[in-house]
């Protein structure tokens, strides 16, 4: 801590909304390398629209990462960036598919991006009374995340709406179910 926060704001708050972000540094560190694992992993027909569509996504999200990140660090605390950081704040599993085709991926990253923004979602009530700025930023974050889903899910849906990773509570069971369809 340096022992100094933003104008206004109280050292105590400044620390709850530090560690709400930082949870958010390493969400988007860990998307970002996800997305790069895809980029990388992706095969088949739709190969290269995909891998093309990955890294304007992986650009947006490493922005997002430098945002919270600096957003720490204008609270007076220091950001952490590291692999470590990310294990220590990550309530999920790593990526699961490896070399597949491009259903499959996007299959399981519909999965990741539910988890993403039903947890940004989450931060964004919790810093309603705590930093309306800090919020600010994370809804504009979620906004782009959901649009960012809404191209993964138009590759997964058929005329009658239906994702082909319906009911899929796992990545390689999305990415199972995408294929068969």
């Amino acid at each position: 801590m340096s022992g100094y926060t933003i104008p206004g704001m109280n050292e105590r708050d400044a620390d709850k909304v530090a560690d709400l972000l930082q949870k958010q540094l390493s969400t988007y560190n860990d998307l970002h390398l996800t997305l790069k694992h895809v980029h990388w992993n992706v095969v088949g027909p739709n190969f290269i629209g995909v891998h093309e569509m990955i890294d304007p996504q992986v650009a947006l999200v490493r922005a997002y990462a430098d945002e919270a990140a600096e957003r720490i660090a204008a609270l007076g605390r220091s950001p952490l960036g590291t692999p470590g950081a990310i294990l220590k704040d990550r309530t999920w599993d790593d990526y699961s598919v490896e070399r597949d085709t491009a259903q499959a991926h996007l299959a399981a990253l519909d999965l990741v991006y539910s988890g993403v923004i039903e947890d940004t979602r989450k931060c964004i009530d919790m810093l309603e009374d705590l930093d309306l700025v800090s919020q600010d930023m994370l809804i504009g974050h979620t906004g782009e995340l959901e649009k960012f889903q809404w191209f993964i899910r138009a590759h997964l849906e058929n005329s009658g709406g239906e994702l082909a990773n319906r009911g899929a509570r796992t990545e390689k069971g999305a990415a199972r179910s995408a294929k068969k369809k």
